[in-house]
C-alpha cells in the first residue's frame, strides 16, 4: 500500500446525510448529487467563464485536490469528490469553501479602493453573483 493509499484510508468519508446537512449549513449554493458536491457558477460571457475556470484551477492545484469541471458559454460547474477516499471528505468541503469565497468575492461590497466590475455596463459584466 502506498503512502497516498494509507493517507486516503484514514480520511473520514461523510455519509450522504452528513454531506447534505453540512452543505445546507456551510455551502448553501452547493448540492450533493451522484456522489459529488457540485456548484454551478453563472457567468455573463465566455471570457468570464474562462476566468472562473482558471481561478478554480489555481485554487485546486495549490490545494493539490482536483475537481471535475464542465463549462459552457455562460456557466461553469464544479464537481468535487475525493477519488482516493471514494467519497466526500474534509478536502472537498475546504476546497469548495475557498472556491466559493474567491469566485463570489465582490470588492464593491467591502468598501475601500477596489470598486469591482461596473454593474451598469454589460461590456464588463462578470459573474452573476448570488
Amino acid at each position: 500500500m502506498s503512502d497516498d493509499d494509507t493517507k486516503a484510508a484514514k480520511e473520514r468519508v461523510y455519509s450522504e446525510a452528513e454531506v447534505t446537512e453540512r452543505l445546507k449549513k456551510d455551502l448553501p449554493n452547493w448540492r450533493y448529487e451522484n456522489g459529488w458536491i457540485r456548484r454551478k457558477y453563472k457567468t455573463h460571457s465566455w471570457k468570464s467563464t474562462l476566468m472562473v475556470i482558471n481561478t478554480v484551477g489555481h485554487l485546486a492545484e495549490a490545494a493539490w485536490h482536483h475537481p471535475d469541471i464542465a463549462a459552457s458559454y455562460a456557466f461553469v460547474e464544479v464537481k468535487l469528490m475525493n477519488h482516493a477516499a471514494k467519497g466526500i471528505t474534509d478536502k472537498d468541503f475546504e476546497l469548495a469553501r475557498k472556491i466559493e469565497d474567491v469566485v463570489q468575492w465582490q470588492p464593491a461590497k467591502e468598501g475601500g479602493a477596489l470598486e469591482g466590475t461596473p454593474a451598469t455596463d454589460q461590456r464588463f459584466a462578470y459573474v452573476k453573483y448570488d
